[in-house]
């Protein structure tokens, strides 16, 4: 019997029976299909009606499934390796995968090399991947000598699908259906099983020889250290052995750039064990670069209209309450602190301190918009399992600011902070940009933690969209990703080697006003609300300087650097003529140091190097006769006998345009030689 399908747009008649993998039997790099909306496997059998779309194993969706089977892989190479292993969760991830076992001791290396032989074999023998859904009572049975795997089916039960148990448990369970997937080998018997929502690969020879495992570590069962600490085994997988090692290659070059390495190498920022986790301090160098951003942000607020504020690092608790934050955001927040009877709170958010600004006294429309800016510090109780050098801290220094509006001004003055956002990225350096829509969660299991009517969230939501657009960058949805107040706008930048960093945010809050009681007399006489917008440009201080220490490897431009120009005299004889060189540098604001030390000229070039300085400034003989110095760049190359003066200019020159490019030499080609 034939039916009627739509495969990939176009309409098909096909008998009954039909399987997606007959569909695409042709291309081999067609892994699973979208019927319907649905991933399945390329083994369901399609139906009269079904529309069906092909999915690549290059695609993001193809990838995260090639990367989940390759974890089922590594799992039964455990099992069959370490007969104590019990299985935890093992989902796909950015770039590969992991998977949680209970074992009796912890994996070494050697361990990690001996399961990727075992996995090598159980690929090379074409296993497939076979799809069952059982019941509840049958799944139980199947698992009895898994006990994680018990307790995420006994919170199947319960409220809820049980997918939201812990990170990754959505890959298991869940989807109003029990599904294990079996590996069967060539005899057609079943080798190994779990449970799993899949979908899956056809067969393990799809993995090929682009995966590798990569580290091991402790990880307590379902993110909790109240539950037993577990052994988390992380891998990647790729199509291709090629494109294995490009991302190898990636990982090299993101760990020659990692901020927490160059933070210490370059004196910039430490973590005291003495003061805490995710509490950082920040050297004199590093003090100068925060320096720099605070002098540069803060002259841009004030051009753009704001005015400075500043609030206090506490409050009553009741100012959480009457902002929507706390029961909110209680998690987010640092336990409540008792003074007299009274209950008090680290800030996490700077907003409902300018709401008192606000309200301080009678508002105008003639006022509006009004604009508010402050460096406020806030502190998240972030665990600290999740902490990450700058870029992931207890303590957040944000350039913050919130503008209030009328309803119609709403539009233009998104507009205005976007232009801003975007423009000082730019100014940093970091040119490589889209944009993404976070909207509330309409549908699922979230819904409640968002506040306001359907009316308000579509009001906002379409500003944001509509601004957004009007860019002409990317924007990307990000359903559910809206703080619980109203939709954002975030800006996620690129790296110099692609990656992906949420950097500023814009934020249409109608809520806060509400709470907070907020007025302003409009122009016939009657008292109106205000529109409040949330928007921080650098994000934070702190997450910002750490990736732009990545971005730039650490070789900040000139006019971030901390030490912009090193001199070094080839001998000691050289010594004062340096120091007058550098003392005309530092009469024109220029940061300068002099190697004065009694190491050799050589290692005194490979020191300032290594400090990644973006001028080297040389003085030897010929130079003192001539009133003149050689520049030594930062990619090696030299540029011999500039006139002082000439040199100071260029540097400062550099320096004041705030060019993020690298200083190079002016000299034609054969003018320039080492000393």
């Amino acid at each position: 019997m034939s039916i009627e399908i739509t495969v990939a747009g176009e309409p098909r008649n096909v008998e009954a029976g039909t399987t997606a993998a007959d569909l695409f039997a042709e291309n081999r790099e067609i892994v699973v299909a979208r019927v319907n909306d649905v991933l399945v496997d390329l083994s369901h059998e399609v139906a009269a009606g079904d529309t069906v779309v092909p999915v690549s194993i290059h695609e993001e969706e193809g990838l995260n499934v090639l990367r989940h089977s390759a974890a089922h892989v590594m799992a039964q190479a455990v099992q069959e390796y370490r007969k104590d292993a019990k299985l935890g969760i093992g989902p796909y991830i950015t770039d590969g995968f992991y998977f949680d076992f209970d074992v009796d001791e912890p994996f070494t290396p050697e361990d990690l090399k001996k399961i990727e032989k075992s996995m090598v074999k159980i690929i090379k023998s074409g296993q497939t991947f076979q799809r069952r859904v059982v019941s509840h009572e049958e799944a139980v049975a199947e698992m009895a000598d898994e006990p994680y795997k018990l307790e995420l089916l006994s919170l199947t039960q319960g409220p809820g699908s049980g997918a939201e148990a812990a990170e990754g448990a959505s890959q298991e369970v869940g989807g109003g259906e029990i599904t294990i997937y079996d590996n069967v080998n060539k005899k057609g018997e079943t080798v190994w099983k779990d449970l799993c929502r899949g979908p899956h690969l056809p067969n393990t020879k799809l993995i090929a020889n682009g995966y590798a495992l990569m580290r091991s570590g402790g990880a307590y069962w379902r993110g909790s250290e109240k539950n037993p600490m577990l052994q988390r085994v992380y891998g990647t997988a790729w199509p291709t052995k090629e494109e294995l090692v490009a991302y190898k290659d990636r990982l090299a070059e993101a760990e020659r750039r990692d901020h927490r390495r160059l933070g210490e190498e370059l004196d910039l920022f430490s973590f005291p064990k003495s003061i805490g986790p995710g509490l950082p301090v920040f050297h004199p160098k590093g003090g100068i670069i925060l320096r720099e951003m605070e002098n540069y942000v803060r002259t841009r607020h004030i051009e753009e209209g704001f005015q400075y504020v500043k609030t206090p690092h506490i409050s009553k608790e009741d100012l959480f309450y009457a902002s929507g934050h706390l029961p909110y955001y209680a998690d987010g927040m640092f336990p409540a602190m008792e003074d007299e009877g009274q209950a008090y709170r680290l800030k996490a958010m700077n907003c409902p301190m300018h709401n008192e600004i606000f309200r301080s006294r009678g508002r105008s429309y003639r006022e509006l918009p009004l604009r508010l800016f402050e460096f406020g510090t806030v502190y998240r109780d972030e665990k600290s399992g999740v902490l990450q050098g700058l870029t992931r801290v207890r303590m957040i220094t944000q350039d913050d600011s919130h503008s209030y509006v009328t309803k119609e001004q709403a539009p233009d003055e998104v507009r205005h902070l976007l232009k801003f956002m975007l423009s000082l990225l730019e100014d940093f350096g970091m040119t490589d940009f889209y944009l993404e829509l976070s909207t509330r969660d309409i549908e699922g299991d979230k819904k409640d933690k968002f506040i306001g009517t359907d009316e308000q969230w579509e009001e906002a939501t379409a500003v944001l969209e509509q601004v957004a657009k009007e860019t002409g960058l990317d924007l990307v949805p990000d359903p559910g990703g809206a703080a619980f107040y109203g939709p954002k706008i975030s800006v996620q930048a690129k790296d110099a080697i692609g990656r992906t960093w949420q950097m500023s945010t814009v934020q249409y809050d109608f809520n806060q006003p509400t709470r907070f009681g907020l007025e302003y007399q409009a122009s016939d006489g009657s008292r109106q609300e205000p529109v409040m917008i949330h928007s921080a440009k650098f994000g934070s201080l702190e997450r910002f300087f750490g990736v732009l220490t990545e971005h730039y490897a650490g070789m900040f431009p000139a006019w971030l650097a901390p030490v912009q120009v090193v001199g070094v005299p080839v001998a000691e004889a050289f010594n004062d003529y340096m120091g007058e060189v550098a003392a005309k540098l530092q009469a024109a604001g220029v940061r300068v140091e002099v190697d004065y030390g009694t190491d050799r000229f050589p290692k005194k070039i490979r020191t300032a190097s290594k400090e990644k300085v973006p001028f080297i400034l040389i003085a030897g003989g010929e130079d003192a006769e001539n009133g003149a110095v050689s520049f030594r760049f930062r990619d090696g190359s030299q540029e011999n006998g500039v006139p002082v003066d000439e040199a100071v200019a260029r540097i400062v020159e550099h320096i004041q345009s705030r060019n993020n490019e690298d200083p190079k030499s002016q000299a034609t080609e054969g003018e320039n030689q080492d000393v």
